[in-house]
């Protein structure tokens, strides 16, 4: 395992030997010790290593993310797995607002609570939260999934396009064109396999969660209403 403490080396040369991986790599465990909150730790990584923070952090922690699996033994600020492309980021503690912003693919674990605009302008990523989510989540959300097993604050899924939402506690209001849905066999089916991948399925059932999604009138061109655009 390649130990790297953040505290004497610093951000940079952290980032910098792991951007130096690309492709195929036999460094393929690292440990980052001493995060102490520090920003963009682990951004832009593309190669399949697994990297363990010890410790809380930043801003931007593993901004996209392509390929590795990327553990924070600790809770992360704005904007975690922003942009992520593939791989997998799992959070032992909270995340801060933004988690998952605008991600494109892979898989993001959150095991305590997300705070506002988790997933907000989604475009693949499948985000898994263990407790609750802030107000406006998944604005703007254009493809994956958003599985929550706690509640969610107001407006979840404003202006929705068609990622799929699955909230196992209460929700505090929906945004707008966003609608609760029929959950068929085919999302039973999806959901069993986040919550195994997500860590998740020893404390919930895909029978107990409710799907939302678009209504789809927010953003389709209706003949009918043609005066009025």
């Amino acid at each position: 395992m390649q130990s790297f403490d953040l505290g004497k080396e610093g951000l940079r040369a952290l980032n910098s030997a792991l951007h130096g991986l690309k492709g195929q790599t036999n460094m393929t465990d690292w440990e980052v010790i001493n995060p102490k909150g520090a920003h963009a730790i682990a951004a832009g990584v593309d190669a399949p290593v697994d990297i363990t923070v010890r410790g809380s952090t930043g801003y931007y922690c593993a901004g996209m993310n392509k390929q590795a699996t990327i553990r924070i033994k600790g809770s992360a600020g704005p904007g975690v797995a922003e942009n992520m492309m593939s791989g997998t980021v799992i959070i032992d503690g909270n995340a801060s607002q933004y988690a998952g912003a605008t991600g494109r693919g892979g898989l993001l674990v959150i095991k305590g609570n997300a705070s506002s605009r988790c997933g907000v302008s989604m475009k693949g990523i499948d985000i898994v939260v263990h407790g609750s989510i802030g107000h406006m989540s998944a604005f703007m959300a254009q493809s994956g999934n958003l599985v929550v097993l706690g509640d969610a604050g107001d407006a979840l899924g404003d202006s929705l396009y068609e990622a799929r939402l699955f909230v196992r506690g209460s929700v505090k209001s929906l945004g707008a064109d966003c609608i609760e849905k029929e959950m068929r066999p085919e999302h039973y089916a999806l959901l069993e396999d986040l919550l195994k991948r997500g860590e998740a399925d020893g404390k919930a059932k895909p029978e107990e969660f409710k799907r939302y999604g678009s209504a789809r009138k927010l953003y389709n061109f209706n003949i009918d209403n043609a005066a009025a655009y």
